[in-house]
């Protein structure tokens, strides 16, 4: 994920708080440790290694990410796809070197891409990817996964007044004391939010130019570019990964936001 957290709680005491607060983080860094696409060594990094091979046991919490992440591509028609780590690859590379990928190499990172390619076995909780070659890619979706398990342990250690942020993914628990929420600014407007997520995606921070045209840090699975259209995204909804793959995905497929707001009960696009 490779975003830094921040936490902002209240407490019964100072011990209580730094003991929570260093929980939270310690939870972060474990699921780091395990869905980061960066380390050779972590556990998302060695099942996209054994791609094709067959099933592989898998944790509970990356199953549990894999199998969110299947039913939103679903519902979503595959705009959020986190088989696209070949094509974010070959997006790497040309954003570095600020040229365009070959158009042979893309079509053959295309070819691994798609979400029906993962299979899941939720009595054996295994993951099997259907092509060798495939590389899975969290980062639409990890942030707000991590900021909502820690919100968890923090809520579990008596601090459920509590705020979570990585990056464009933030997670409220309870309202602080004496307020109706926590107070987050969303294009110059300040709204306050509690036991909600919220998560807004663009390309504001994250992009390159290339021959004259402005490319999205997002990849779109259709095309294996980053987006060329300028949208920010914020979506609230009731966790944090739900919030991060749909920013992700509105982006991707603005004309279909009605449509996609209508197979979520519970979450919103704020404008």
């Amino acid at each position: 994920m490779g975003v830094e957290a921040r936490i902002v709680l209240q407490a019964p005491s100072v011990e209580t708080a730094a003991a929570a607060a260093d929980e939270a983080f310690a939870e972060i860094e474990r699921l780091e440790a395990s869905f980061s696409d960066w380390r050779p060594d972590s556990e998302l990094s060695q099942l996209s290694e054994r791609a094709g091979s067959g099933p592989v046991p898998a944790s509970a919490d990356l199953f549990a990410i894999l199998a969110r992440a299947r039913e939103i591509s679903a519902a979503t028609v595959g705009a959020f796809d986190v088989t696209v780590g070949p094509l974010v690859a070959l997006w790497r590379t040309a954003r570095r070197t600020r040229a365009l990928p070959d158009p042979s190499e893309l079509e053959r990172a295309r070819a691994l891409v798609g979400w029906r390619l993962v299979e899941l076995d939720a009595e054996r909780r295994t993951v099997a990817l259907a092509k060798p070659g495939m590389r899975l890619d969290l980062g639409g979706i990890g942030k707000g996964y991590a900021c909502q398990r820690a919100l968890e342990v923090l809520a579990r250690l008596g601090c459920a007044r509590a705020l979570v942020q990585m990056g464009g993914d933030i997670v409220c628990g309870a309202a602080p004391r004496g307020s109706e929420g926590w107070e987050i600014e969303v294009g110059g407007t300040i709204r306050r939010v509690h036991d909600r997520a919220v998560a807004t995606s663009g390309d504001a921070e994250q992009h390159v130019d290339i021959d004259g045209v402005r490319y999205s840090h997002v990849v779109d699975p259709r095309t294996g570019l980053g987006l060329t259209t300028r949208v920010v995204v914020t979506i609230t909804a009731e966790d944090g990964a739900t919030a991060d793959a749909l920013a992700k995905a509105f982006g991707l497929r603005p004309e279909s936001a009605p449509e996609l707001l209508a197979r979520f009960p519970g979450v919103e696009r704020w404008r």
